[in-house]
């Protein structure tokens, strides 16, 4: 009989680790591996990145999962390359030929000019083959059984694009653009601009919200090192909101706080403050007009 490996003791760790995931593993694989090496009781992404895309996925361990959504509501930024001539089914490499067409003579003034079009506020429908869900089922399920259905023009912000490379039937791009954007849709709107189909060969995030991906950050980085080598690689838990506000606690007010009690402060009203007790951080909070602070997210460190 074989015997069974002994079972991994989780632990209550917090932080930050800003992955950088390689191709051809599920944001949730690399991120199940990230939480098995720290031994973490709890763990999130903040943004999933396909399997054929690389690069920064923030890891939120503990009671860093309680600012996640803050990274998946920010700004993120990619890397990207379109092969001009064909689009796909997916609308990246994994998928089949859908439709071909002869790209015309490009010039870097041509691909500025229509780049240029798509910077600002505009409309992008999501893909087929994507998470969302309809009536509880992930669109990317339907695709796969031939099915299509019509889904809703979403309205993004493309913040900037800048014109890396190109060929006589590709484009490299470096793309800043808001939550919700699909980098696939966007490169097949791009070649459709320039008067032919394509299909995304390449795509690498490099930032998520205030973070920059560190290339050094992998699961390999990770395996070498030793348990408290990995913890100095942790942000802190409130990494994802540290932008906002800080204030200090009214003296003797820390373990109140905490309970979730309301506390009277001298300080202007703020929709959101990140609240310290010393150096320690107690957690996210309101301070209204009559000058009330009000936890909203106590970290328990």
């Amino acid at each position: 009989m074989k015997a069974s490996s002994p079972k991994i003791q989780r632990r209550h760790i917090s932080g930050v680790f800003l992955l950088n995931k390689p191709l051809g593993i599920s944001s949730n694989g690399a991120l199940q591996k990230v939480r098995w090496l720290y031994r973490a009781q709890k763990a999130g992404h903040t943004g999933a990145l396909d399997p054929l895309a690389s690069g920064l996925l923030p890891i939120c361990l503990g009671e860093a999962t309680k600012f996640s959504h803050y990274l998946l509501d920010s700004v993120k930024r990619y890397q990207t390359t379109i092969q001009l001539g064909h689009s796909t089914t997916t609308g990246d490499v994994e998928g089949e030929v859908l439709l071909e067409k002869a790209v015309p003579e490009l010039s870097e003034q041509f691909i500025q000019e229509t780049l240029a079009k798509f910077v600002g506020d505009i409309q992008q429908v999501p893909p087929m083959y994507s998470a969302l869900k309809k009536e509880g089922r992930p669109l990317y399920e339907l695709a796969r059984q031939g099915i299509e259905i019509e889904r809703e023009v979403r309205p993004i912000t493309i913040s900037a694009i800048e014109l890396l490379s190109w060929t006589e039937n590709s484009i490299t791009l470096d793309v800043t653009c808001s939550k919700g954007t699909y980098i696939r849709v966007l490169g097949e709107d791009i070649a459709k601009a320039l008067g032919t189909y394509g299909h995304l060969t390449y795509l690498h995030r490099t930032k998520t919200g205030l973070f920059d991906l560190i290339p050094t950050y992998t699961i390999e980085y990770l395996e070498s090192l030793t348990e408290q080598e990995r913890e100095a690689l942790l942000l802190p838990a409130y990494a994802p909101v540290q932008h906002l506000p800080q204030v200090q606690v009214p003296e003797g007010r820390g373990e109140s706080f905490s309970r979730g009690m309301e506390s009277n402060i001298e300080h202007a009203a703020e929709p959101q403050v990140l609240v310290f007790d010393g150096e320690k951080c107690l957690g996210l909070a309101e301070i209204n007009d009559k000058k009330r602070l009000i936890p909203k997210r106590v970290l328990n460190l």
